[in-house]
């Protein structure tokens, strides 16, 4: 009976220690898998770093020394130095003929164009029978002198005198209805064709001697009052490149006469307007020509109205003003700032003469 107690005992001892064991591995199990039964937790978003914003560096400039010039600025084109309209001065007659064309080459006295006065021609005939009568009858009064006063005989030879100067001048108007060449040269352009009403003192063509050329250029009025004759200038000529010259010749004085159309022609409004002549621009002589260059190519030019060597400068960034003040903020090498007046001079675009209050090598501070 014990036996059978021991045995039964025995196998329920091993039974429980499966349990246990089983029991173990269970719960090992849960253990390693529990993170995948649960729910998972929400990630937390990265967020970018945000770095505080630099305070911004104004900029620092080195007071140095430097050749200084001021220019006036102007644009222009290459023109002839001997260079002319060729025009008509009677209005309202239509161009019978034009005998030349762009780039003809010819000489002097050479036949340019020619109006219609086919009517003035025919009253030219009938004004010269008229006079030949009037002197016939002229003749007869001095025959019969008699018969009039020394006074009447007076009137009536002023009379026929004035009768003569309206022929005169009827055959000087016909003849002006043919224009010819001024000198030689080369036709450069025709502005004008058969069959056009002329327009008195307006250019047909022009002619131009393109053996010399020379630089011109339009420079404003308040400009122009800085420009002297002599003065030093770089031009910049397109597809040539830049080139050294001197002023040779001031524009001449815009107002003229409009009675005697001293260098203008009556425009389109009615209203003088200048022709394209030399003297209305600013001449430049070139040192040397460069090659290749024709009339009419664009350009333009700088007038050197001031120069300075060796002169104390900073940029105009630098410089500060506040009611007739004129100063700067110097730096030291520790970055300590302290302000200073100066007294300035010259000035271009870009820099600015210091005539006193700070030596090379010294650093400014930008605004």
């Amino acid at each position: 009976m014990f036996s059978r107690w021991w045995t039964e005992s025995s196998n329920n001892t091993k039974f429980m220690k499966k349990r246990m064991l089983v029991g173990i591995v269970c719960a090992a199990l849960l253990a390693s898998t529990g993170c995948s039964l649960l729910p998972k937790e929400a990630e937390e978003e990265a967020l970018p770093t945000i770095n505080p914003p630099k305070l911004s560096q104004k900029p620092t400039y080195d007071v140095k020394t430097d050749t200084l010039e001021t220019k006036v600025r102007g644009v222009g084109k290459m023109m002839a130095v001997n260079e002319e309209d060729i025009f008509f001065t009677q209005d309202g007659k239509r161009i019978k003929d034009i005998f030349v064309k762009s780039g003809d080459k010819v000489e002097i006295g050479q036949p340019v164009a020619e109006l219609d006065v086919s009517d003035m021609e025919r009253e030219l005939r009938q004004k010269r029978l008229q006079i030949q009568k009037e002197e016939i009858a002229m003749i007869e009064k001095l025959r019969g002198s008699t018969e009039k006063t020394a006074e009447e005989l007076e009137q009536d030879r002023l009379d026929f005198e004035l009768k003569r100067q309206e022929l005169v001048k009827l055959e000087e108007d016909i003849a002006k209805s043919k224009i010819s060449v001024p000198f030689s040269g080369t036709i450069v352009s025709v502005s004008m064709k058969k069959g056009d009403m002329s327009k008195s003192y307006e250019s047909v063509a022009v002619i131009a001697d393109l053996s010399e050329l020379v630089v011109t250029a339009n420079v404003s009025a308040e400009d122009l009052k800085k420009v002297a004759v002599g003065m030093d200038v770089t031009v910049d000529i397109n597809a040539a490149g830049q080139h050294k010259g001197k002023v040779k010749q001031l524009p001449s004085a815009k107002e003229q006469n409009n009675n005697n159309n001293g260098g203008y022609y009556p425009g389109d409004n009615g209203q003088p307007k200048p022709r394209d002549s030399i003297d209305n621009y600013l001449v430049v002589q070139l040192d040397e020509m460069p090659e290749a260059v024709t009339r009419g190519t664009q350009l333009s030019v700088a007038v050197i109205t001031e120069r300075k060597e060796n002169a104390i400068v900073i940029p105009l960034a630098a410089l500060r003003s506040i009611t007739g003040r004129n100063y700067v903020q110097v730096v030291d090498d520790k970055g300590n700032k302290r302000e200073v007046d100066v007294e300035i001079g010259q000035k271009t675009s870009t820099q600015v003469e210091i005539i006193k209050g700070l030596t090379p090598g010294q650093k400014v501070v930008g605004q």
